[in-house]
């Protein structure tokens, strides 16, 4: 039919009013983004009024995928369960549809066609395509993603901005990030990812049915994360040499991680670890509709062999001789959990899953980890999928030390079973503080029930060391400053009724937060007579000078103690990780924040370190503030000097938001800073 006897003028998707019901108008407002389960209008406007019924019949037909791999065309009136449907309400020269789309059909960039109809069903006219996205709908209470809980959707959903946990159980500290899973574009990322995991280029048709399944999706996520199978996100690194890539510790936000990828061609982003990796596939999640927080297991254990137990071996020096071993302990250890039902599962396992895309051990033969139900853990049931064992290692394995004699027989010098698994945290959704979620995973330590766990999973209860010659050993230290000198107190209690001989052996090394050793810093033996029921304290002094050029991007100090005598029992072992304190960066906002108005921030900073800083770089960047911007240092920074550096930007959108610093140079990284910024809407 020629043009000027065209039928449909036109259709408006009336994304702005859509967008606004369906959560998603922070994402597009000029992109059509809907979530399932929830209908939507579109408004079909004609040349000469709507044509009528029974000469003329209206039908929609969807395409999904790149190659429609799959083809809906929707009935004109209310269809069975399961199925997409439409109504219509006739006005002039309009009509408003309302579009129905089930509960449980795939997520993805459908394609919509309206087409009208003669009585016989032959196609009169057509309309050009117009696009999509239909995401997860955790506000459907027939969604699998559905929450009840509107508070916690606003921060596992809508809230762009977060807290990841590092540091070290006994200092914890927080790092913002940002998610900015609605910044522009990155709807498009998400599935663009989704659709280069092996599965999508294999078998098209049948991946593309699957994301109807958030179980499947969410599992797929934790593989394409990481790039170690495929055609992933980013690329883990943890030896210190990133001068190919970008240091993991310089991150600030998802975005530019995910945009770096996309606009390679699918290529890999050089480097990310634990906390970057989590961070990012929370931000792929909460993109998608699925309800999302990161969690930080600290003292996390890392069990190869499935054995519920990490073994590390000293030698009589306290030489470690367990480097071809892969058990270990993590200082801290970020995944993320999502919500969704298990109707793969036996009933009871709905709610927060355990995901970990950090590529640590393969599952399925791919390095992917999850969805894991968090009461699955709990409840010492390793049987259910997926990965249940490996999730229970990390919060529940036991520490276990021996020293190596010469002739090769090992002596057990300590045994923690409660070292591992603490203070599991997340970010509150009251305002950014922490949220400690350790009892989700596990039971008060020593408690009749967590016994009964154990024992359910297959693990053993084993006994505590009582130390040699009831000699008990602990270490001690103030609040310890990057570039400052400080003291370490190790203290010998002698709790029996006899003077006690023992050989005291003291080792401080650079540490990474995942135990890998970057150099030893200072050693200290010494010969002790310890007085009955009394205790002797060794002090050693760490010395900047002696750790500074061995200390990881994660400033992590490790004390090990071993206190040896000759009689039975004769090895007591102790260590602490000590977290060195940072500086932060100052932030000073000159102005009104509006949108699309150039606003300057002076960013500032003083070197805490007693050596010179070279190759100091500022890197900016805050959801619907700014993408990311690096700004160099003004020259070397030498100690104790004051630098400030000016950054200007036009804020995007409007609202509460949160501009995040990262200054990094050749001998200090990861210095963080923070500002929030209330942008106001541009003025008519």
């Amino acid at each position: 039919m020629s043009k000027q006897n065209a039928i449909f003028q036109g259709v408006d998707l009336q994304c702005q009013m859509n967008n606004h019901a369906h959560h998603t108008e922070e994402m597009d407002a000029e992109q059509l983004v809907v979530r399932r389960g929830q209908p939507f209008s579109l408004l079909l406007q004609w040349t000469n009024g709507p044509p009528q019924p029974p000469d003329h019949q209206l039908a929609l037909v969807l395409h999904l995928g790149k190659k429609d791999e799959v083809v809906v065309r929707m009935s004109g009136s209310r269809a069975a369960h399961g199925k997409w449907w439409f109504s219509e309400q006739a006005a002039r020269n309009e009509v408003l549809v309302h579009v129905h789309s089930p509960a449980d059909t795939p997520v993805g960039l459908y394609s919509l066609t309206a087409l009208l109809l003669s009585a016989e069903g032959h196609i009169i006219e057509k309309t050009t395509s117009y696009s999509f996205y239909l995401l997860y709908n955790p506000w459907c209470a027939e969604d699998s993603v559905y929450m009840p809980d509107k508070e916690l959707l606003q921060e596992y959903i809508l809230n762009e901005n977060g807290v990841l946990y590092q540091g070290s159980w006994d200092q914890i500290t927080a790092l913002p990030w940002n998610f900015g899973q609605f910044e522009k574009g990155v709807v498009d990322i998400c599935f663009e990812m989704l659709d280069n995991s092996p599965a999508a280029l294999k078998r098209s048709q049948t991946d593309i049915t699957k994301r109807a399944d958030p179980v499947y999706v969410s599992r797929t996520i934790t593989a394409m994360v990481n790039a170690n199978d495929d055609r992933g996100v980013v690329s883990g690194r943890w030896d210190g040499e990133y001068s190919d890539g970008v240091p993991p510790t310089r991150w600030t936000g998802s975005v530019p991680i995910l945009r770096r990828w996309s606009e390679g061609g699918a290529k890999r982003v050089r480097y990310g670890q634990c906390w970057v990796f989590s961070a990012v596939a929370c931000t792929i999640l909460r993109c998608l509709g699925i309800p999302t927080r990161c969690v930080t297991n600290y003292s996390s254990a890392h069990d190869t062999d499935g054995n519920i137990s990490v073994d590390y071996l000293f030698n009589e020096q306290l030489e470690s001789i367990s480097e071809q071993r892969k058990d270990m302990i993590w200082n801290f250890h970020c995944w993320v959990e999502s919500w969704m039902s298990r109707e793969d599962l036996l009933k009871g396992y709905d709610g927060w899953q355990v995901l970990d895309p950090t590529p640590q051990e393969r599952s399925d033969g791919v390095f992917c980890c999850g969805p894991c139900p968090v009461r699955a853990v709990k409840a010492g049931e390793v049987a259910i999928k997926y990965d249940a064992p490996f999730v229970f290692s990390e919060v529940n394995a036991d520490l276990v030390c021996w020293i190596v004699h010469p002739d090769g027989e090992r002596t057990r010098a300590s045994l923690n079973s409660g070292t591992v698994g603490r203070n599991i945290s997340t970010k509150s959704v009251h305002g950014e503080y922490r949220e400690d979620i350790t009892a989700e995973y596990k039971y008060p330590e020593g408690s009749m029930k967590e016994r009964e766990v154990y024992a359910k999973a297959g693990k053993r209860a084993a006994k505590q060391n009582v130390g040699p010659g009831q000699l008990k050993l602990s270490i001690k230290h103030a609040q310890a400053v990057h570039g400052t000198d400080f003291d370490v107190i190790v203290e010998v209690l002698n709790v029996s009724a006899e003077d006690t001989l023992a050989h005291l052996t003291v080792t401080s090394n650079a540490v990474t937060y995942n135990s890998l050793h970057r150099g030893e810093c200072q050693r200290k033996t010494a010969e002790l007579t310890v007085p009955a029921q009394k205790a002797h304290k060794e002090v050693i002094r760490l010395l900047y000078d002696h750790y500074g050029a061995c200390i990881s991007e994660h400033h992590l100090i490790r004390v090990t103690a071993l206190l040896q005598t000759s009689g039975p029992h004769n090895s007591i072992l102790q260590e602490v990780n000590i977290p060195l304190k940072m500086p932060k960066l100052h932030i000073k906002v000159t102005g009104e924040a509006v949108v699309s108005r150039k606003l300057t921030v002076i960013i500032s900073f003083t070197n805490p370190l007693p050596v010179t800083l070279r190759r100091g770089v500022f890197t900016v960047e805050g959801a619907g503030l700014t993408e990311e911007q690096e700004i160099q240092a003004p020259g070397d920074i030498r100690p104790s000097q004051y630098v400030a550096v000016k950054c200007s930007f036009k804020p995007i959108r409007a609202g509460l938001r949160k501009l995040l610093v990262d200054f990094d140079s050749d001998r200090l990284r990861d210095v963080k800073g923070e500002a929030a910024i209330t942008v106001q809407e541009k003025k008519l």
